[in-house]
């Protein structure tokens, strides 16, 4: 062999490994870099931190942001399991979940355009670029009002939200915990026996109580299974096979027409209306109104339980009638049922986030639309009016407001473990809703005792902020 073929022999070789080399790079830093960038066990990730992206309410408020002392909650406990936590060491939950792509900073290393801009000034230099900002639809001061209210109770929950588009102005859940300090108290929160890392407001699963006759009646409405005019008589207990239904401490309402019997909430009632309509088509009415379904949100969220359709009974219709036997439902959907006759039996989409804002332009997250219309227009004003009555002349006169006509159902959920859970759920200004609410605290009693005057609070938290916006 020659020395010019060895010397070209050993080039070639030199070729062929800068090459592979060179590819091995660029797998790196292009195919696999930006993930492992990200990845939670990278301890370059952590130092990334301070530049996480903000979270702020719909005025601008800071829910949450980052600096050199790490990531901070100024609204703490309050809104703790709806905004989350960031954690290096247990990860993210909540809002901080859900947007953690859109709210992670993008390292410069992996940003071949940064790492140019960085060139062009580097008195700016910084190891990443800033995540982009998360806008919610809260109003800080219906969620200061809703949360304080709650907090009262050992285990409560409770959402408003615009039932003209779905934007949500509070949602809380008690207990609660500070996600500042959950790097030292995970232990202590996650062993809690209260469950506070549990968002009750969206998966908390209750009975509906009375608060469910809202459905019976506007399902029975809606078929023809009743007359808008029709009387019904309670005499204190009616018999259904084995079972007997009957009010609360041995109540009868008399003889009541339909507004009647809804205001003074009368389970016997009800019970004969769920018989009426029938096994068939409750469960076509409960498909309608989407109970069961996922509930298209945010965040994720539990589903609605029901019985199967070849387990009801007529003693067990005649429980549903009243939103008892195997019904579970979580606070949200009860809000979505009151923002549905609010908005003329349009169901709106919920939703938690109006804007992703990054490089100067703020992104559309979720636009309003509708879900589903279970309900006529002329149905969804019947309850209306039925709900009104409930505040006017029945269980609900706590939720009244001066100069403001409130619709409401009161719901006293029996519990078998318990004391019953209290509900509320409601809208205002009846004529002209800008604000649904559905309030239960767990085992506090009469809904129109303990759940009323909570909803009344946040109902005029949400109108007079309204009023006062620029």
């Amino acid at each position: 062999m020659s020395v010019n073929g060895a010397i070209a022999r050993l080039a070639a070789l030199f070729v062929a490994a800068y090459v592979l080399l060179f590819a091995r790079q660029i797998y790196v830093q292009v195919v696999v870099g930006p993930g492992l960038a990200t990845n939670g066990h990278n301890p370059r990730a952590s130092s990334l931190g301070a530049y996480r992206g903000a979270i702020l309410a719909r005025d601008g408020t800071v829910l949450a942001k980052s600096d050199r002392h790490g990531r901070q909650y100024p609204l703490g406990a309050s809104l703790a399991q709806t905004v989350g936590y960031a954690s290096a060491r247990y990860g993210t939950s909540g809002l901080e979940a859900a947007f953690d792509d859109r709210l992670r900073a993008r390292p410069v290393a992996n940003d071949p355009v940064a790492q140019i801009a960085q060139l062009a000034h580097p008195r700016r230099w910084a190891p990443a670029l800033p995540g982009a900002t998360v806008v919610t639809t809260l109003d800080p001061r219906v969620q200061a009002t809703l949360y304080a209210s709650l907090a009262k109770y050992p285990r409560a929950a409770g959402i408003a939200l615009d039932p003209r588009t779905g934007a949500v102005l509070a949602m809380a859940s008690v207990p609660s915990f500070d996600p500042a300090t959950l790097d030292r108290t995970f232990a202590t929160v996650a062993h809690d026996e209260r469950s506070p890392l549990l968002n009750r407001s969206i998966d908390g699963l209750y009975p509906p109580g009375s608060t469910f006759k809202i459905f019976t009646a506007g399902a029975a409405l809606e078929t023809g299974a009743i007359a808008a005019d029709e009387t019904f008589v309670d005499d204190g207990a009616l018999r259904v096979g084995n079972a007997t239904v009957q009010d609360n401490e041995g109540e009868s309402t008399g003889t009541q027409d339909l507004t009647g019997a809804f205001a003074q909430s009368s389970n016997v009632d009800f019970a004969q209306i769920a018989l009426k309509l029938g096994l068939d088509r409750w469960f076509a009415q409960a498909n309608r109104w989407r109970f069961g379904a996922p509930l298209d949100f945010t965040l994720p969220a539990q589903r609605d339980r029901l019985p199967s359709k070849a387990s009801v009974s007529p003693s067990i219709l005649a429980q549903l009638g009243f939103g008892q036997a195997d019904l579970l439902v979580t606070p949200m959907r009860m809000a979505l049922v009151a923002a549905t006759v609010a908005a003329g039996g349009a169901e709106p989409r919920p939703y938690l986030v109006r804007a992703v804002r990054a490089n100067g332009r703020d992104e559309t997250a979720v636009p309003p639309g509708t879900l589903a219309r279970p309900i006529s227009g002329d149905v969804a004003g019947r309850l209306r009016d039925m709900m009104v009555a409930v505040v006017e002349r029945g269980t609900g006169r706590n939720a009244a407001l001066p100069d403001v006509t409130v619709a409401g159902k009161t719901g006293t959920a029996t519990n078998p473990a318990g004391k019953s859970h209290a509900w509320f759920v409601a809208f205002a200004p009846a004529g002209d809703p800008h604000v649904a609410v559905a309030i239960v605290v767990e085992n506090a009693g009469y809904g129109g005792d303990v759940a009323a005057p909570i909803a009344r609070r946040v109902i005029a938290a949400a109108l007079t902020g309204e009023r006062n916006a620029p």
